[in-house]
C-alpha cells in the first residue's frame, strides 16, 4: 500500500508517517516508481506506536516495542527492552498518582476550612 492508504488505515497523517520514518521507526521502502510502499506489518507497527502514545508513552519510548515486532515477535511487548519500558512507565505513573493524591488531599483540607462556619461568639452570633 502507499503512504496515503497506510495513514488512513492507521488513523494518522502522512506527515506523521514521514516523521516516524525519519526517526527510524517505520521502514523506508520504495517501489520501482519511487513511491513509498508499506505492508500489513507496517500497519501493525503503527498501531503499536499509536496505542502506546495514547497511553502516554513518548515516541522514543515506543522504539523497543517496534524493534520487538521487527524481530519477529507476534507482540511488541514480549521483549526484555519493552518490559523495561513498561516498568519505568508504571513507576512514573505511580509517582504522578502519589503527587495527585497529595494535591487532592490539600485541596480537600482547604475546602473544608472555608466551608466550615465560623465559631459562635458569646452572644450566639457568628464571628466574622
Amino acid at each position: 500500500m502507499r503512504i496515503g492508504e497506510l495513514a488512513a488505515r492507521a488513523g494518522t497523517t502522512t506527515r506523521a508517517l514521514r516523521y516516524y520514518e525519519s526517526r527510524g521507526l517505520l521502514p523506508a521502502r520504495r517501489g520501482g516508481n519511487g513511491y513509498r510502499t508499506y505492508d500489513e506489518a507496517d500497519l501493525k507497527l503503527l498501531r503499536q506506536i499509536r496505542t502506546l502514545q495514547d497511553f502516554g508513552f513518548d515516541l522514543e519510548e515506543t522504539r523497543p516495542f517496534v524493534e520487538c515486532l521487527r524481530a519477529g515477535h507476534p507482540e511488541g511487548d514480549s521483549c526484555p527492552a519493552s518490559l523495561a519500558v513498561y516498568r519505568r512507565k508504571l513507576a512514573e505513573l505511580d509517582s504522578l498518582i502519589g503527587e495527585l493524591q497529595a494535591v487532592r488531599a490539600e485541596i480537600g483540607v482547604r475546602l473544608s476550612s472555608v466551608e466550615e462556619p465560623p465559631p459562635l461568639c458569646e452572644l450566639g452570633e457568628r464571628e466574622l
